[in-house]
């Protein structure tokens, strides 16, 4: 990949010391904060993923599905190290410093706002693995990751998949309700100035009663008639429908929380 005996270069990233404390701790921390992040698609030149991913001074943890499997890998400072030692020979740095690069090419991407020629990811699936690869530069120097990742345990996609999808649908369906009643309110008050003679200066705002049973009607008829569904099956972003919206990117990861405590008596 490059000539042999190339000269070293030492790096150091100021904020990321080596860590210290307990390794167990340390995961358990990961594992919170891999909670805590809603997921993104992951564009790539080869197909589209969904992903979401932690990453701090401890180590990483990433999590990444087509919508018929879930991989997951989450290492700590050790493996880090050891793998940039076999993937950058002509890098030397602490693992702090790499997973900071790391952090710096991988959270602009799930944000869909990575810039152009900054780095270049692919990924790979053998057999029930997938590995995504990284090259990018650093310090001026070639830089290169995979992050090899295997099927995620049942528990870990009930915990941030199946659950909080059951959460969130129970938030929207209260949500629904919510609105719904709203809306009646609203209607019993503007009955009421009708009732008291007041009349409308503008006809193109006169509205119709609601009725909740034909509006979720309708309204069921108007989602499956969508072209989304093709996508849906194939597992690709190519709908504008299957985009996580802003407020729904911020509810995921409070519903994963409570999601992934007990809810159903033993």
């Amino acid at each position: 990949m490059w000539n042999s005996g190339p000269v070293k270069t030492s790096l150091s990233i100021p904020g990321w010391p080596l860590p210290s404390g307990n390794i167990k701790w340390q995961m358990e921390e990961l594992e919170q904060g891999l909670l805590m992040q809603p997921w993104a698609w992951l564009q790539l030149a080869e197909n589209s993923l969904l992903a979401k991913a932690c990453i701090t001074k401890q180590g990483y943890a990433l999590l990444v599905s087509d919508l018929q499997q879930v991989w997951h890998e989450q290492v700590d400072t050790s493996v880090v190290s050891q793998r940039a030692k076999e993937l950058n020979k002509r890098l030397t740095a602490p693992p702090a410093a790499f997973l900071c690069h790391l952090d710096d090419l991988l959270r602009p991407l799930l944000k869909a706002t990575a810039c152009p020629g900054k780095a270049t990811f692919s990924c790979e699936r053998v057999a029930e693995a997938l590995t995504l690869r990284v090259r990018s530069e650093l310090s001026g120097l070639p830089f290169y990751w995979n992050f090899h990742c295997i099927l995620a345990s049942p528990s870990l996609v009930s915990q941030h998949l199946i659950r909080p999808l059951m959460g969130m649908s129970l938030a929207l369906q209260c949500q629904v309700r919510e609105l719904a009643t709203l809306l009646h309110m609203k209607d019993l008050e503007i009955q009421d100035y009708q009732e008291s003679g007041a009349t409308l200066s503008r006809d193109r705002l006169k509205t119709e009663p609601f009725e909740e049973n034909s509006f979720m009607e309708q309204f069921m008829v108007e989602v499956f008639q969508m072209p989304c569904n093709q996508s849906l099956d194939l597992g690709l972003p190519s709908s504008p429908h299957l985009e996580m919206n802003p407020e729904v990117a911020v509810l995921f990861p409070k519903v994963s929380l409570v999601s992934g405590l007990p809810v159903l008596a033993s």
